[in-house]
């Protein structure tokens, strides 16, 4: 603190005190002096370090330094106390250079007085006397090594007395002193030699750093480990004759070798530092909720795996805590700094197309909506949304497939018939409260496309959405800091988490993007999700266990093809070993099964329960997990002229003919027909397709609605052909073929995937690369369709 400025002492009073003369003098000359340290106190204020500037260090949540950002002289300092440090250290420290410090005013009249005795003796400098608290007047200030400089280090020494505290000026050395380079300060010296923080020094270690500044460039262990082990070694010895440490913990330490790290500033979570560091620019210690050691492991497992994909691939990996929210992994480049890869692009927070990365949550919002159970029946055929068609990722079609079974093998056609249903602007609503603000063009609203990846997203918006499958339902953003506020939000209900998670978490091993053989029973209790955003931009896996959840992101940041790189492939490999890394899940509560989801037999294809639907109508049985008891019909058709899927009562006559409005009959009854959408019966069996036909019209009778849809035939080939390539060719065998009876569109399939479409009885050429059995379907809007059977002969 500041002294307050002494009243002088009037002469009167001198006079009147009788005292003795040289008393007197004395006492106006310590007026004297102590007016004009007053004076010259107020003309030369102490220069001390501001305490909102130099070097910013962002540390990891148990304090391990992940980067260090020099101050504008290039320094590295990590702010630290004395309560910080090591006792061992300030031990060292004290006895070596100053073991008057708590008694002294600054300046140890002894210790200079022996330091101008042997500077004498020996014709040099061997002591200069200077107390710690010089030492930092040296240190905040330049002062020449000279007689005039060392009044002025003096007199800078009794300010810092005057205006701080011991513990103070004590800081102030902690933080400043130099170490070598551009190392100030203790705790950076710690972790750039030793690797460790400098409460968690050894013996031995705590007398080296406490040697050290003596002579920074000579004593640099990195550079003079033999010199700096003599220097150690005398700090040691003089513990032991002071009797602060016993000879057997001295002995133990000088046997301990000095062995220091090259010089490098830390560099770990090097995007995530940045960015704090800009969002805390006055910031001088920055703590995150990164694990280092996790961190710095993962950092180098991307390294390695991105060796191996094509040049100019980056990667980005996010691991969030579920039950805090807080990041332990934030990997935002494959390499830092790496010009080819755009090392300085973020892609924890980069805008990119989320593939099918959100289909979990359509599905679940319609299970909260009671359109679908876990087993609904969805059809995945080419099909119009108002002029918007779909294909899958692998240009194949599956016919009937279930709600599960469309998720886990992220089919698009049936995805955008569930959003159809929710609507897309309902669907990005729900997301937006839940955390994930997709990006659309300018100008454009939300459309069927965005379930496809037809928008943009972060990285950290869909791993905190995806913890919500953990945590009930609740989707949180990601926390970066210790300090940063919880936002959690809902997403969907606890049962609609529940029963998606417990879908992506049973995902089959034979499906279209499941992990490599043999992982699978590994990985049993992760719920994955993988994405692939049009034209192998960007490759997505996603991975939630009780514990953690873990989100990798691959690609080129210019937003380049990676032909051949996607989700299943790419991220989904990285992605599983990353959960392999983490820390052991069993110590996380596993979420239980919410009450109000229950297991229920459903029917194929009407959808309704099978307790309630009659045996001849059940054509398939399905266990499904149902939500508050909805067993929702299977969707109705769309754009299809010739019937709806569901339940048909016609009356036939004894021969079993059907009976329109008008035909009447002696002998009639009513039968049920549970019929499948039409553009499935392409996929059915043969025994499904009979129970599904209509009866025959009764002759006679006048044609109905239910017969809108004419038969179609393939004309060009006959069924069961063999065919042969032309000898010598290198052109892969064509066939030119017509859809006879068609009036529409046709879409033609080869062996369940999309070649193209024709119109009406057009031709229609279709190519035949590969020997073997191919079949290949005709398939009308209205469910009308026809195949045929092939072989290639291998030429």
């Amino acid at each position: 603190m500041d002294s307050a400025s002494p009243e002088p002492i009037h002469p009167q009073i001198l006079r009147s005190a009788r005292m003795p003369r040289f008393l007197r003098n004395l006492l106006i000359g310590a007026a004297v002096l102590l007016l004009l340290a007053v004076v010259l106190d107020r003309v030369f204020p102490l220069p001390l370090p501001a305490p909102d500037t130099g070097s910013t260090v962002v540390l990891a949540h148990d304090g391990t330094p992940l980067r260090a950002f020099a101050d504008s002289d290039g320094v590295w300092r990590y702010p630290t106390t004395s309560k910080q440090v090591s006792p061992l250290y300030l031990q060292a420290l004290l006895t070596y250079e100053d073991r008057w410090f708590y008694r002294h005013p600054g300046v140890n009249p002894y210790a200079l007085a022996r330091g101008v005795a042997t500077a004498v003796r020996h014709g040099h400098i061997v002591s200069g006397g200077s107390t710690l608290t010089m030492q930092v007047a040296r240190i905040i200030t330049p002062i020449p090594h000279t007689v005039a400089g060392k009044f002025v280090q003096i007199f800078r020494a009794l300010q810092l007395e005057v205006h701080l505290s011991k513990a103070q000026i004590l800081n102030l050395y902690l933080n400043h002193a130099p170490f070598g380079g551009p190392i100030q300060g203790v705790e950076a010296a710690s972790w750039a030699y030793l690797g460790k923080p400098a409460d968690r020094l050894s013996h031995a270690e705590a007398a080296l750093l406490a040697v050290l500044p003596q002579s920074p460039s000579l004593l640099r262990p990195d550079r003079h480990s033999d010199a700096a082990r003599r220097a150690r070694d005398k700090v040691l010895k003089r513990m032991r004759d002071e009797g602060l440490w016993s000879e057997a913990q001295v002995r133990d330490a000088e046997i301990e070798p000095v062995v220091a790290r090259s010089l490098r500033a830390p560099l770990e979570a090097a995007l995530l530092a940045e960015r704090l560091h800009e969002q805390q620019p006055q910031a001088r210690r920055i703590v995150t909720t990164i694990d280092a050691n996790l961190q710095r492991s993962v950092e180098d497992r991307v390294s390695d795996y991105l060796s191996r994909l094509p040049p100019r691939t980056s990667a980005a990996v996010l691991v969030v805590d579920n039950a805090t929210l807080e990041a332990r992994v934030y990997v935002g480049t494959a390499e830092f700094g790496d010009p080819l890869r755009l090392g300085h692009v973020d892609m924890v927070r980069a805008p990119r197309s989320p593939g099918s990365t959100l289909k979990p949550f359509l599905y679940g919002l319609a299970l909260d909506d009671g359109l679908i159970t876990s087993q609904s029946l969805l059809v995945d055929a080419p099909q119009d949304f108002g002029g918007y068609k779909p294909g899958n990722f692998d240009e194949t079609f599956s016919g009937p497939v279930s709600v599960a079974e469309a998720l886990q093998r992220s089919l698009n056609v049936p995805a955008v018939d569930v959003l159809d249903h929710v609507g897309p602007n309902r669907f990005v609503a729900r997301l937006a409260n839940g955390g994930i603000d997709l990006g659309l063009p300018q100008g454009a609203q939300p459309n069927l496309s965005i379930i496809l990846g037809g928008a943009s997203t972060r990285l950290e918006n869909l791993v905190g959405a995806y913890t919500a499958f953990a945590n009930g339902g609740i989707a949180g953003a990601p926390r970066y800091v210790p300090d940063q506020p919880k936002q959690a939000r809902r997403l969907l209900s606890p049962g609609a988490a529940w029963i998606i998670r417990d879908i992506l978490s049973t995902n089959p091993a034979d499906v279209e993007g499941a992990p490599l053989d043999g992982t699978i029973n590994q990985h049993g209790a992760v719920a994955w999700k993988t994405g692939t955003s049009y034209g192998y931009r960007d490759a997505w896996a996603i991975g939630v266990t009780d514990g953690w959840t873990v989100g990798v992101w691959i690609g080129r940041p210019d937003g380049t093809p990676s032909p051949g790189q996607y989700g299943a492939v790419t991220s989904l490999p990285l992605m599983f070993a990353v959960v392999d890394m983490l820390p052991d899940d069993r110590t996380h509560p596993h979420a239980t099964q919410p009450a109000n989801v229950r297991r229920v037999d459903i029917c194929w294809p009407l959808g309704g329960a099978a307790s309630a639907t009659p045996t001849a109508l059940c054509r398939q049985r399905r266990v499904a997990w149902t939500l508050d008891g909805a067993m929702p019909p299977t969707f109705a058709e769309r754009d299809i002229t010739a019937w709806s899927a569901g339940l048909i009562t016609v009356r036939v006559d004894a021969q079993g003919h059907r009976l329109s409005a008008t035909c009447r009959s002696k002998v009639e009854h009513r039968i049920q027909i549970a019929r499948w959408p039409a553009l499935a019966t392409s996929w059915l069996s043969t025994d499904d397709a009979t129970q599904a036909a209509l009866p025959p019209l009764a002759p006679g009778c006048a044609a109905d609605s239910l017969d809108v849809a004419n038969p179609i035939r393939i004309a060009g080939l006959s069924d069961g052909v063999r065919l042969r390539q032309a000898p010598n060719s290198a052109q892969p065998l064509r066939v030119t073929l017509q859809a006879l009876g068609a009036s529409g569109e046709v879409q033609w399939l080869l062996d369940g995937r999309l070649q193209g479409s024709s119109l009406g009885n057009a031709n229609m050429q279709l190519a035949l690369p590969q020997a073997g059995d191919h079949q290949i379907t005709a398939l009308t809007r209205d469910g009308a369709f026809a195949q045929l059977a092939v072989y290639v002969d291998k030429s």
